[in-house]
């Protein structure tokens, strides 16, 4: 039974295992593959090229199971072009049936699943094809050429645009990158865009066409083909003035002369409605002198000239005598402008002798000078610097009244005095005006009218106006009394009288200073003093058409013509002129600039190239001044003591004006009994100034030659002691323009006629037959024997027998007249003269001889009589017509008697008159 049993558990065993066997075979002919990806819903992405077949796929194709082929189960977009290839341990190779054109489609989706031998298939997965770019085409061009024109003379920002294009389906590929120019030397440069622009402006006489070669590349650096870039260039008119002349000559003394008369303005359509056109003609004349061409004057002979008050005090006159304070300061010597003084900011300052100018300044008074100041970076701006100043003169500081510069601004300080009021009340003192012309390193003239408590402040001749705290009003106390304390007025500085030196040096430089007392200058006269003789010549008004308008600056430098005409414009532009009324202007150049701009309706303004020339002042002909008279005078010791005029018969020719003469004496006077006096009624007159010193005397004042010539001849010279001297020598010399044209040098000799020795006679006895002359003389220690004072009579004795006869009677007459003229001389001795030759005469013993046998003949010319003189009866019977005698000895004409004629000493031949016999024994 058990083995019965056993038995059947074995048999069961055994159907169980076969039942188990066939289930399992049953069970794998039927089951399916199943792809081997991780995520399902991603599925595969692959990448071909176009050139290629094989597609890379991420990740692998590969099956679990028995896998006998892959298949593509679902095209989404219609085609798939691909084959499936089962490879070795179920992997699968995607293949492309073709070769893909990116171009026509970049994109491939489909699915796939493997197939198990039995013929099931697995879940399929989706496949993400992308066809890869290859660079197989080539940049190509929108149009094979361009042609452009633009218009020569201008800069563009785009000329022409050239464009290409890749037909590669990718950017990397299909995109073109850059553009190049591969023509050289060429003005012109191509950006990443295709633009093409100029870096200069083109010229259509260099080049009439620009031809350029173009390539494009795209972004994997594929050239194109080039393309041809042609740019024509054409000819324009140019914006600006045409027909202005390169340069304008101007002789002195022509007047006005146009300056553009064959002007043209080209607007070459000028792309808008203009609504205003603007020129402005600039005439430069800054480096000329103070700001432009002015007489070169004195400032004496400017204020005359232009008629102000001839009472102004020069404080800083040119150096010389009677000025001598200013030869410590930097000056420009130059004759072509007038005296400039320059101060140096640090140590160039003069104080004013207190005989030129009164330090205490009336209620009314003007104060001018020229300046010019600049501003300076590194100085303190409240720095003061003084143009003048009156402070203590020791142990205080106290300013009483200035004139100065401060942070740009011009102050004038007038501190009242104890004696003039109440001391508790305030009143203004200082006046601060601000103004550009101070600090703009250019040449200005300032000008204040004072009559207080009203101040005018003049610039330019112009009269400032004032405005809300300009000029800044500040009161002060008035100043305190003192005792043993003076004053002291410098220029460039301010003294101090505590520190006993200069403080608050001006850095700049001035001309001109000048104050007036007790009056006011009138503007008509400070705008004279301003005005340039050089300027700009405006159109007549009559040429204006309505809407066109001529503007002028005040110097005439600046002329502005405006207005909608434009051909009124050029008409009135052609008629702007220049002149210089100068008769002797500073030569050189004068630049010349026309500035235009066009304003269009919309508010836009197109700027015209400025246009350049210039004017050439020629230099003028240098004048002569030519000084002529007769060079020699003698005259004596009467006429000395009552006064010679020195300059008596001078003549001045070449010239219409003179400004300043110099009389100089050489060696100088002495002031104790020598002098020089000029006519003050005359100076008075014609309003000139002279100044006399011990070298001599200087006449300044622009006038007319003839005056000039007229003064001069009135200049005498008084000597007391004549008999000092020998001779005295006088130099003269006149200019015009404040030295810039000089006469020469005229010489006037004035010689000291010495008296002869006095004869007298003692004791005389006359015979008949011989008269005997024994004088005894002394000379005085003043005579000194000169060619013009004596003259010597001496000859031979010529007897003539056959005429002694007739000459005894004439010898006994003249011996006759001769004693009895001794006589009287000798009881009425010359007192003057007696002092002048301190002669003392012993004729105790005197006795003359007189053999009438031996005579003298003398050769006289028909008509003339010698006469012997002594000083007193000379002195007597000269007179201002006969002042022209060389010595003792003069000759009488009947005929000039009567007329009174200076008469002119002429050579004779005399003849021993008579031999004196001197027995001078007993002397």
């Amino acid at each position: 039974m058990k083995n019965y049993i056993n038995m059947l558990v074995l048999r069961l065993f055994s159907v169980i295992f076969l039942l188990g066997i066939s289930f399992a075979s049953d069970s794998f002919d039927y089951a399916a593959p199943k792809l081997a990806i991780d995520n399902l819903e991603n599925g595969y992405h692959g990448i071909v090229k176009e050139n290629e077949t094989v597609v890379e796929v991420t990740p692998v194709i590969k099956a679990e199971g028995e896998v006998c082929r892959f298949r593509i189960v679902n095209k989404h977009h219609g085609e798939a072009p691909f084959d499936i290839v089962l490879k070795d341990e179920n992997y699968a190779e995607l293949r492309a049936k073709r070769v893909l054109n990116c171009e026509k489609r970049k994109n491939y989706k489909f699915d796939i699943a493997a197939v198990g031998c039995n013929g099931k298939q697995s879940v399929s997965a989706t496949v993400h094809i992308t066809v890869s770019d290859v660079n197989e085409y080539a940049p190509t061009f929108s149009e094979p050429s361009y042609v452009r024109q633009v218009d020569e003379g201008r800069i563009y920002n785009e000329i022409v645009r050239v464009e290409a294009t890749d037909r590669d389906c990718t950017p990397k590929f299909g995109d073109v990158c850059k553009y190049e120019i591969l023509t050289s030397d060429q003005p012109f440069v191509i950006d990443m865009d295709g633009v093409i622009k100029n870096t200069e402006p083109l010229d259509y006489e260099r080049s009439h066409n620009h031809i350029l070669s173009v390539i494009a590349y795209d972004c994997g650096m594929r050239q194109s083909f080039p393309a041809l870039v042609t740019i024509k260039v054409n000819r324009v008119c140019r914006l600006g003035w045409r027909g202005l002349p390169e340069r304008v000559d101007y002789a002195p003394m022509t007047g006005k002369q146009e300056l553009f008369p064959s002007a043209n303005l080209e607007l070459c359509d000028v792309p808008c409605n203009i609504r205003e056109l603007r020129t402005r003609v600039d005439l430069a004349t800054r480096h000329i002198g103070k700001g432009c061409d002015r007489d070169t004057y004195s400032v004496q002979s400017q204020r005359k000239l232009c008629g102000a008050s001839p009472s102004a005090i020069d404080l800083l006159p040119n150096p010389g005598v009677g000025s001598e304070w200013t030869k410590p300061l930097i000056s420009d010597e130059g004759h072509e402008s007038d005296q400039m003084f320059e101060f140096d900011g640090a140590t160039t300052a003069v104080t004013i002798p207190t005989t030129v100018l009164e330090h205490q300044l009336p209620s009314t008074f003007t104060i001018s000078t020229w300046m010019r100041h600049g501003q300076h970076p590194t100085q303190d701006k409240h720095m003061k610097e003084h143009i003048f100043c009156t402070a203590d003169d020791h142990k205080m500081n106290r300013h009483h009244y200035a004139l100065f510069v401060r942070n740009c601004r011009l102050i004038l300080l007038l501190r009242r005095d104890f004696s003039e009021g109440d001391l508790n009340i305030f009143r203004p003192a200082e006046w601060r005006w601000k103004v550009s012309q101070v600090c703009d390193d250019q040449w200005h003239h300032f000008a204040i009218n004072v009559r207080f408590p009203d101040i005018q402040l003049y610039i330019d001749g112009q009269l400032f106006r004032a405005e809300k705290k300009n000029p800044e009003v500040i009161d002060d106390w008035p100043l305190h009394p003192t005792k043993g304390i003076n004053t002291t007025l410098t220029v460039g500085a301010c003294w101090q009288g505590s520190d006993n030196k200069m403080r608050h040096h001006l850095k700049g430089y001035l001309a001109g200073l000048s104050i007036l007392l007790g009056d006011n200058e009138k503007p008509e006269v400070l705008s004279c003093l301003h005005q340039c003789k050089e300027s700009l010549q405006v159109p007549a008004m009559e040429l204006l058409q309505p809407g066109m308008e001529l503007l002028t600056n005040s110097d005439l430098t600046e002329v502005t013509v405006e207005g909608d005409n434009r051909t009124n414009l050029e008409t009135l532009v052609r008629k702007i002129g220049y002149a210089n009324t100068r008769e002797f202007p500073t030569p050189g150049r004068r630049n010349l600039r026309l500035t235009t701009t066009v304003t269009c309706d919309n508010g836009k303004q197109i700027k015209v190239p400025d246009a350049q020339t210039y004017v050439m002042v020629l230099r003028p002909q240098t004048p002569s001044i030519m000084l002529n008279g007769t060079g020699n005078m003698a005259r004596k010791y009467e006429d000395f003591r009552m006064g010679v005029r020195v300059l008596a018969d001078v003549h001045i020719t070449g010239e219409q004006k003179l400004d300043k003469c110099q009389l100089t004496i050489y060696p100088n006077l002495n002031p104790d009994h020598e002098s020089l006096s000029v006519s003050e009624e005359m100076l008075k007159r014609l309003g000139m100034a002279a100044r006399i010193s011990k070298d001599g005397v200087t006449i300044t004042g622009s006038d007319m030659v003839y005056n000039y010539q007229q003064l001069l001849r009135q200049i005498v010279y008084t000597n007391r002691k004549p008999a000092y001297y020998l001779n005295r020598v006088f130099k003269l010399t006149c200019s015009e323009l404040n030295g810039r044209f000089t006469s020469n040098e005229y010489v006037q000799t004035l010689t000291v006629i010495h008296p002869q020795p006095k004869e007298t006679i003692a004791h005389a006895t006359i015979n008949k037959h011989s008269v005997e002359i024994r004088p005894a003389s002394v000379i005085s220690h003043d005579y000194v024997p000169s060619d013009h004072t004596n003259l010597v009579a001496s000859g031979g004795s010529h007897a003539v027998t056959i005429i002694v006869v007739v000459c005894v009677g004439f010898l006994l007459f003249m011996i006759v007249l001769g004693i009895i003229r001794i006589r009287a001389a000798h009881q009425k001795p010359s007192n003057e003269e007696a002092q002048d030759g301190e002669m003392t005469w012993d004729d105790s013993a005197l006795t003359i001889t007189v053999n009438p046998m031996e005579n003298a003949e003398r050769k006289l010319e028909g008509g003339h009589v010698l006469e012997y003189s002594d000083s007193e009866q000379s002195d007597s019977e000269s007179s201002s017509d006969d002042e022209n005698m060389d010595g003792p000895c003069r000759i009488i004409d009947s005929s000039d008697e009567e007329h009174e004629q200076p008469s002119r000493i002429r050579k004779h031949d005399y003849q021993n008159i008579s031999q004196l016999e001197w027995d001078n024994s007993t002397m």
